[in-house]
């Protein structure tokens, strides 16, 4: 499915991303293509028709890192509404982001990203992420804290 084809949509797209730390790092990607080209975010995307969340979330992660995953609880549910300058929802996507613990795999870029990176929390600010995504991935350092 290109881009194009989800601008100005019917309907809310379902999507799924992953939460995967590795030591005090968390696995961030960089968009190879619009929406949000350049910007960092999670792994993730589309859910096809079909497929359940949990094998979603494991082709969004093998598809653009390499890396197999196993996803474990939901950590954030929110929604993205992307607006023209009209005001008019240009993309809508409801985001389900689940922590997910590495099973296999080696960690490359693929897909639809052009850069993948472990990132510290004290890194974060030296990245262009996603609006709302950096919220979500300081509320799972802190939770990683009290754990």
């Amino acid at each position: 499915m290109s881009d194009d084809d989800r601008s100005y949509p019917n309907r809310p797209f379902l999507g799924v991303g992953a939460l995967i730390f590795d030591g005090d790092s968390i696995l961030l990607v960089e968009r190879g293509h619009e929406p949000l080209k350049g910007w960092w975010s999670l792994p993730g995307g589309i859910l096809e028709t079909g497929e359940t969340l949990a094998n979603g979330i494991r082709r969004e992660v093998r598809e653009e890192t390499g890396l197999e995953v196993e996803p474990g609880a939901i950590f954030e549910i929110f929604e993205r509404i992307m607006p023209d300058a009209e005001g008019r929802a240009q993309y809508h996507y409801v985001l389900i982001d689940y922590i997910c613990d590495i099973a296999g795999g080696a960690l490359q870029a693929a897909s639809d990203v052009s850069r993948a990176a472990w990132v510290r929390e004290d890194e974060l600010a030296g990245y262009r992420i996603t609006e709302g995504t950096l919220a979500v991935v300081e509320r799972a350092f802190r939770s990683r804290k009290k754990t």
